[in-house]
Order: structure tokens, then sequence, then C-alpha cells
């Protein structure tokens, strides 16, 4: 048994006591936003991050925030320094104190905001000094708090060419990436002092983690781990599943597959994919993504994505901006900015629905070792959006997306439309969303298949409905009987942004509600509510009835309801309007694009919930549990 000299013992033994305490401050579990997406919020101090929840990121319907690495680390002259770790007992980092990454994860969960920290542990920082938290370490005798050089791998160096096949593998997870001294991860004793490192965290109220340099350690060592953890802690102390996903760059030795019971990957494919099409890299364009990526439910495409499930995308993160490769909006590596590209892969990553997203939240640099911002994001409490720091949260497209998306969890991708030039495309979400998307400097101008019911919707991509509910604040578009509409999409040089979206939960008038239905006089709003469906990645809720209103008993044309938060069995809900004083018979169906599943096994017959609807105003049907 590795044995630590008692002081060292003691002050661990402290170190987590006192997150225990402080997490016993911590507020009982609260209602949080879908989980569909997340912010990396790059080395953002956690009072700002507080602010940034109540203030933007809760109201706008963001799932949770990616905070960088809590722990303690080197102090350096640039950005990486916060992934050289010292040491995992004490939470004093560059970002915050103990006691301010407490109150950042109370205020967020009150804003309905999950928080998600990225965690180091495969290598330790280089050099000598004192860290954040006054800490001391030497790298050249393996010297560390808790650790000795027993607990880390031989120095050795891995060579370009370990990455292009399995026989590499070994030196990808035992030798030094970067040359920084390397942990055993497969040893017991290194197990232990992650999983305390998680527990610690995980009291304090933490949702769950991104593994950095996941590929450099082997999945055994992982699940190991993260079984010793969940066993402490089966669910977060909001009462969900532990969120996991890991850094895994796509290569010729990695076995991407063995991480998938760990948690979800970041699909790498799809950052190189969003760069190349819209750039026009290698003859590819916005037309090549469903062969390249797949499509609703047959992903994989050319590139081998892996299966949605297993999938974490963005655009960029703070490596694929500095190394060139991602899209990204600083100068180091092209500035995509400039001609909207940026945006626009942002607002296609948020409509489509492969994968949870993450959108990315940094400063702007010129030199790629620049450090982060001694300015703070706000003045007078005011954000600086695109001074400092980029805010790209914060950018209407992309922050308005946000709520799309959330509304379209579990609709298909249809109504695949290609411009002439194969650089503008468009498609629908099911009934519940459309957008269009245009990556060329001419004009978008037809008629569309939306698949959305008629009525009056506010293009999200410049604002909102008003504070009354009776208008948009910026540009409109109206979708007639047949689900069609007529705009023109600007160009990407035009000054405008070059994108239209559109979806139920932004729509002013027409179709009776936030989903479908005829509306108008003779109608009566009715809102249906189920639970427990124990749906799966992929499926979505559907009410599927007798009246043209709830798809006339086609599943493909029923009502699409909304999940309300999640989880396989939280409830679904939604307003439709239908005629007014009819007997409705219906039925809840879990639908993915292609595949119905009804309640009770069958079609209609036997077994239809029924009533009559009201004469006017409206009605709710609470209808308790999905039947099976």
């Amino acid at each position: 048994m590795h044995k630590l000299p008692m002081s060292r013992r003691l002050a661990h033994a402290l170190t987590l006591t006192t997150s225990a305490a402080l997490a016993a401050f911590a507020p009982p579990a609260l209602a949080l936003n879908p989980n569909s997406t997340s912010v990396q919020m790059f080395e953002w101090s956690w009072p700002d991050i507080a602010t940034e929840c109540t203030q933007w990121l809760g109201p706008k319907g963001f799932g949770g925030v990616q905070i960088s690495p809590p722990g303690a680390s080197k102090v350096a002259n640039g950005w990486w320094g916060v992934y050289q770790p010292v040491n995992y007992a004490n939470l004093t980092s560059r970002m915050g104190t103990p006691a301010q990454l407490q109150a950042m994860i109370n205020t967020c969960h009150t804003a309905g905001v999950r928080v998600y920290a990225d965690i180091v542990v495969n290598q330790m920082a280089d050099g000598s000094g004192t860290a954040t938290d006054g800490s001391t370490w030497n790298a050249a005798t393996l010297s560390y708090p808790f650790f000795s050089a027993s607990d880390f791998h031989p120095n050795c160096n891995i060579n370009p060419e370990d990455y292009n096949s399995p026989a590499g593998r070994g030196n990808v997870q035992n030798c030094r990436l970067g040359g920084l001294p390397d942990l055993a991860t497969e040893s017991s004793y290194v197990q232990g002092q992650i999983v305390n490192y998680l527990k610690s965290l995980l009291a304090m109220g933490v949702d769950g983690f991104r593994i950095d340099a996941a590929k450099h350690m082997p999945a055994t060592a992982w699940t190991s781990i993260m079984s010793a953890v969940k066993a402490a802690y089966p669910k977060t102390l909001q009462g969900e599943p532990i969120w996991v996903t890991q850094e895994i760059i796509n290569d010729g030795e990695v076995d991407r597959p063995s991480y998938f019971p760990i948690g979800t990957l970041n699909e790498f494919q799809f950052t190189s994919a969003m760069r190349d099409v819209f750039r026009n890299n290698n003859g590819l364009n916005l037309a090549s993504i469903p062969s390249v990526m797949g499509t609703w439910g047959n992903w994989g495409g050319s590139w081998g994505f892996i299966q949605p499930q297993n999938a974490t995308v963005f655009i960029t993160n703070w490596d694929t901006e500095r190394n060139g490769g991602s899209l990204n909006i600083n100068n180091a590596n092209g500035n995509d900015g400039a001609n909207q590209r940026y945006t626009l892969a942002n607002i296609f990553m948020l409509a489509q629905g492969y994968g949870e997203a993450q959108l990315y939240s940094g400063f702007k640099f010129s030199n790629t070792d620049a450090d982060r911002p001694s300015t703070s994001p706000y003045s007078g409490g005011v954000p600086q959006i695109n001074v400092v720091w980029d805010f790209a949260h914060r950018w209407t497209p992309l922050a308005n997306m946000v709520a799309f998306r959330n509304a379209a969890i579990g609709q298909a991708q249809q109504n695949w439309i290609v411009g002439n030039n194969g650089n503008q495309v468009a498609f629908s979400r099911g009934n519940v969303g459309f957008v269009a998307l245009n990556n060329s400097g001419s004009a978008w101008t037809r008629t569309f298949a939306t698949g959305l019911p008629a009525g009056t919707y506010c293009n999200v991509i410049n604002g909102n409905k008003n504070a009354a509910g009776t208008g948009c604040t910026a540009d409109t578009v109206t979708v007639d009987a047949s689900g069609n509409a007529s705009f023109t999409v600007p160009a990407n040089n035009s000054g405008a942004n070059p994108a239209v979206a559109i979806y139920t939960g932004q729509k002013l008038s027409g179709g009776g509600g936030t989903g479908g239905g005829t509306g108008g006089t003779g109608s009566c709003s009715v809102t249906f509510t189920i639970a427990n469906a124990n749906t799966t990645f992929g499926q979505n809720l559907r009410v599927v009835g007798n009246v043209t209103g709830l798809g006339a008993w086609a599943p493909g044309s029923g009502f699409a309801l909304t999940i309300q938060g999640s989880g396989a069995n939280v409830p679904w809900t939604g307003t439709v309007a239908l005629p007014a004083g009819t007997a409705i018979q219906y039925k809840y169906v879990k639908w993915n694009g292609s595949t119905a599943v009804w309640e009770s096994n069958q079609a209609t017959g036997s077994g239809n919930r029924e009533f009559t609807s009201c004469a006017s105003g409206s009605v709710s049907r609470n209808d308790g549990n999905f039947k099976f």
C-alpha cells in the first residue's frame, strides 16, 4: 500500500472535509433547463460565471456551463497553465477560491444551469515552483503533493507515428504528452486520488466532468474510477446521472468504442467537417454534409461519425482555435467571423439533431499562447461583448438558437433542401423548427417547405417575440396552410445575418398554439401532458389521434410535445388547437422520425384515450403515465 506522510494525508482529509462542509450550503435540487446545449466558458472566473448564469445562461435555456480546471495548477504566463495541475486536493485555482466555486455552483443551479468541470489528471506540471494554492512541486524529482516518483510512468516520448496504428497505443498512454510527467492512472493509488478529487467536486454540486486527454489514459482505468465515484454518488446532488464527456481525437491507434461506457466523446470529426464544408476545403460544401456525417437514423457517413448518443459536438474549443483545427473568430488562424462562416456553422450545429452541442465562449488573442485577459468581462456590470472577451454565447443568432434546439429535441431532420451552388441548405426538425443557411455571396430566394403549421413566426436569427407577445423585435416569416414559406436568405457578405430560423415557440399567430392545429373560430386549446415514457435518444413524444391537428392517426404528422427537463421519464407537454365540441380519440406515440412506438403496442382501436373538446377556451389533459 502506498503510504503518504501524515501531514499530506491529514491535509488531504482536511481539504475533502472543507469541500463537504461547503456542500452543506448547497440548495436542494432545482428545476434545470434541458441538457441539449452547454457552453464552454474558457477561463472565466467563478464570480463572473455566476453572474452570467443569472443574467443570461439560465434565461436563454442553456443546460450547462463547462468551467476550466478547478484544481491547483502551475502559475504560468499563458492560458495553458491551468492544464498543468500540481495537486487535486486544493480547489484554489486561477478562476477563484473554493468558496467562490461553491457560490457559483449554487447560483447556476438556481438559474437552471448545470456545472461541468474540466478534469486534468493525465499529466502534472513541468518545472518547479509555487502553485495557485501555495503548494510546491518539482518535476525533476517527480515530487508533488500526494504523489511521488512511483506514481508516474517512466520518462519517454510519444512519437508522431504512434498515432497511426494500434502498435503505438502503449506509447500514447504511457509516455509524456507535451513532455509533461505522466501519471500511472492504472495504479490503484493514483485512481484513489482521482476518485477523491471527483467526489469532492460532486459534494459541492458539480454535475459532471470533461476528461481532458482521455485517449492518453486506459479506458479500463476510467471505468474503474467512475465505478468507484458512482458507488458514492449514483446521482448528482440535483438527482441526475453524472454527465461525462471525454477528449478523444480519432486516429489509427485509439479504440473509441472502449470509452463509450464511460461517457460521450468529443466528436472532433464534426469540428473538422464544419471547418471544411464552411470553408469549402477539398471540394466540400454545405451540400456535402449528409454524405460526410450521415443522416437522421443513419449516422456515420464517409467520415465514420460515432452514433449521436455517444457524441458531444462543438465548432471550436480553446485548442482547435489555436492550432488551426477548426473555424474560429481570431486572426491567428484566419478570421471566419469576417464572412460569418463561424456564426453560420454554430447555427447549423444548434439547428441539427446529432449529438449534444457545446458553444464556446473565450477571449480575443493574436498570440496563441496569450493568457486570459486581466480585464473583466463586465464594466459597471454591463457585458463588454466582442471587446476583449468575445461573449459568443450572447450573439443573438447563437443565443436564440439554444431555445430552438431545446424545442426540437427528438425531432427528425427532414425536408433537406440544397440551393443552386451547394453552399445554401435548409431543413426542418419535424413540425417544430425550420432553418435556412446561406454560405454564399448570393442571396437565396425561393419557396421553402418548412414542415411547420400555418402562422406567423419570428426569425430568431435576428430577434424574438416582443414583451407583450404580440409582435417580433425583428423580421417575421409567414407559413401557409401547406407548410410553405417564401422569403430571401441574405448573402453571407451582405452585412445581414445570412440565415433564417423559425420554430413553434416563437410563433405569433395562426395554427393555435405552439405546435400545430388549425386555430381560429370554433377551436378548443388543449394542453396534453404525459410522463414516464422511457424515451431513448432520438425519440420524442407525439399525440396522434382522429383529427387533423393530431395527424389523423399518422404518427409522422402527429402533434409534437416538448420535453420538460432531461431524462427518459420526465414529463412532456404541449398545447394545440383542436376543433371545438368534437369527440377526440388519441394515443401518445414515441417517434424517432421513421418508427412509431404506440401506447398499448397498437395503433387505433381499443385502449384509445377519449374526451370531448371544449366549446371554446382551453382544457388540460393530464394523462399520467405512458401506457406500455
